[in-house]
């Protein structure tokens, strides 16, 4: 999807709107659209990836080793990962994520596209195997998701899980002040359950002519 011509907007800004203008510098540039022909690029490090509970991963074991073959999340637990993350806009804005876990790497993809009143729509893994709607905000600079719809693709059916257990999304994504990294911090978390997945971490980004 290199080539393709980015929308005038990326999903992120069409979400956001005027309010993308709370963003800090950084961030409005973040989630400004990349240029067809390149992508962005971070580099950087999780402090934590995945599941922390070893009671839910025993629990939810084969569901979470699903996702990860379909690229969806991580199904262990691991800490002070290297990772690197590519976008590219067309479309909307695709994303992988690869964890250089010390087994070998492994490669977390979504897009994401705009959707009315100031939401975006996210397909995680292969084939939008776990799927999730977001309200869009910005609050201290920083870009804010939290999920108001979550969805799972089984067996070709697209299954829509109920609001009253389904995973709550929240993701944060902004600038430290102090290391003037970008720092980005995703939980989910399922009623009764707690929280069964989440990263955070810190990278630096920057936008780079598309190999």
């Amino acid at each position: 999807c290199g080539g393709m011509t980015p929308d005038p907007l990326s999903p992120y800004a069409a979400a956001l709107g005027a309010r993308a203008e709370r963003l800090h510098p950084r961030m409005r540039a973040y989630v400004a659209a990349i240029p067809s022909g390149r992508v962005g690029v971070g580099h950087g490090v999780f402090e934590r990836v995945g599941c922390r509970s070893r009671a839910v991963r025993v629990l939810l074991g084969p569901l979470l080793r699903l996702l990860e073959r379909r690229g969806a999340v991580y199904a262990g637990w691991a800490e002070d990962v290297p990772f690197t993350v590519r976008n590219r806009d067309g479309g909307g804005r695709s994303a992988e994520r690869t964890l250089h876990l010390p087994h070998g790497d492994l490669t977390l993809c979504d897009r994401v596209r705009s959707l009315p009143r100031g939401r975006i729509a996210d397909r995680l893994g292969q084939h939008g195997v776990l799927a999730a709607v977001f309200r869009a905000t910005a609050s201290d600079g920083a870009l804010e998701l939290r999920s108001t719809r979550v969805g799972l693709l089984l067996g070709g059916l697209r299954i829509r899980i109920p609001s009253c257990i389904a995973p709550r999304i929240r993701l944060i994504d902004g600038i430290e002040h102090a290391t003037g990294l970008q720092r980005v911090a995703l939980t989910v978390d399922v009623p009764l359950l707690g929280r069964i997945h989440e990263y955070a971490g810190t990278f630096r980004y920057r936008i780079e002519e598309d190999a």
